[in-house]
């Protein structure tokens, strides 16, 4: 009787099953990464003695963000609305809220009168406490690790 002899072992990697893999991660980080960032993007002022607002960082905080050319957008959702709405839209945005702070970001190239603006219309709203958002300069000293 004659013994069959078991074919040879392969033993090549099948990677496209890690490629689809792989490629449908992607997409899926592609789709969602524009969708985390909280507001417009502005060149915030830089200043030296900053005070950390980690409430501003939360989902639900109300984030109104001034750009260069004056427009104005309100957070959560990235509602472009112009200064004279913003007083009631903020006044319903805080209705059942403990945390009763508006964080303001503007570009540091924006007009002073579009913040001023902003900051008024906040004020005929009832809102007291209103947080300016601002980047830290970093010391060069420190960032070059001396």
């Amino acid at each position: 009787m004659e013994l069959k002899k078991a074919p040879a072992v392969v033993s090549d990697i099948n990677v496209t099953p890690m490629v689809d893999v792989m490629l449908v991660l992607l997409i899926i980080f592609m789709v969602i990464t524009p969708m985390l960032s909280k507001g417009v993007a502005v060149n915030m002022v830089k200043t030296k003695n900053d005070i950390k607002m980690v409430e501003a960082d939360k989902e639900d905080a109300v984030l109104i963000a001034i750009t260069r050319d004056g427009k104005t957008f309100l957070s959560p959702g990235n509602i472009p609305v112009h200064p004279e709405d913003l007083g009631s839209k903020v006044k319903d945005l805080q209705t059942n809220r403990t945390d009763k702070t508006v964080y303001v970001k503007a570009d540091a190239r924006a007009r002073f009168s579009s913040v001023t603006d902003v900051i008024d219309n906040l004020r005929t709203a009832q809102v007291d406490s209103v947080g300016l958002i601002t980047e830290t300069i970093q010391d060069k000293k420190k960032a070059m690790g001396l």
